[in-house]
């Protein structure tokens, strides 16, 4: 199979972004007046949006408050270390300046938009994406496939020549939904949570970013 396009999810896929949003969730929490959950705790709490998460850490630290209340807490906390400790993972911006080169690149996150587009333009990753969508767009959260299809359609290039990346459960479902390949990220931190099922449905598993050049041909667009 030759792609066209490549679509990432971006954190766990991209970029390590746990300690960032571990300390943000527990500035959340901090303002209730809870004690701070444990990294891995919150970090398996990511995936499904940004509400998702706070109703989550919420939930784990026994704090009776409203999920649509606390969002806003937690986004600030976020925006004040979108990029303190995150960092893309090893060799991410070479790999995706080398198949920008050949192929349409796009990022398809559950993060809302604004945070999307700081975390990839500080990381020096913006240059090499020519489109991302976050999770608090019109077209839903993944597996919600409508922001896929909207960037395959802002591609210009078919389902059948588009690579999901993704560590998790959620982009194999997203890809599947979209009728497009998915590819897992083994080295991303949502993927312990897949279950062999998904794990059968992704047409490859990759252990690291770089594999990409050699298991993923692309043509020049």
């Amino acid at each position: 199979m030759i792609y066209r396009h490549v679509v990432f999810d971006l954190d766990g896929t991209l970029i390590d972004s746990r300690q960032d949003l571990a300390d943000a969730a527990n500035a959340m929490l901090a303002s209730y007046g809870a004690a701070a959950l444990p990294v891995a705790d919150v970090v398996a709490m990511v995936g499904e949006g940004a509400r998702t998460l706070v109703a989550r850490a919420l939930a784990r630290a026994a704090v009776d408050a409203d999920p649509d209340q606390a969002l806003p807490r937690f986004l600030d906390a976020y925006d004040a270390r979108l990029t303190a400790n995150t960092v893309p993972y090893p060799d991410v911006p070479e790999v995706l300046a080398r198949l920008h080169a050949h192929a349409r690149v796009s990022v398809l996150t559950n993060k809302p938009q604004r945070p999307t587009e700081a975390i990839l333009a500080a990381l020096g990753l913006a240059a090499h994406v020519d489109a991302a969508i976050g999770g608090d767009s019109p077209y839903g959260r993944k597996p919600a496939p409508g922001a896929l299809q909207a960037l395959i359609a802002r591609a210009g290039v078919p389902a059948s020549e588009t690579l999901m990346i993704g560590d998790s459960w959620v982009d194999v479902e997203t890809a599947i939904a979209a009728g497009v390949d998915a590819c897992l990220a083994a080295f991303g931190f949502g993927y312990p949570a897949v279950g062999p099922e998904h794990r059968a449905r992704a047409r490859f598993t990759i252990d690291a970013v770089t594999e990409l050049l050699d298991r993923v041909p692309v043509a020049r667009y």
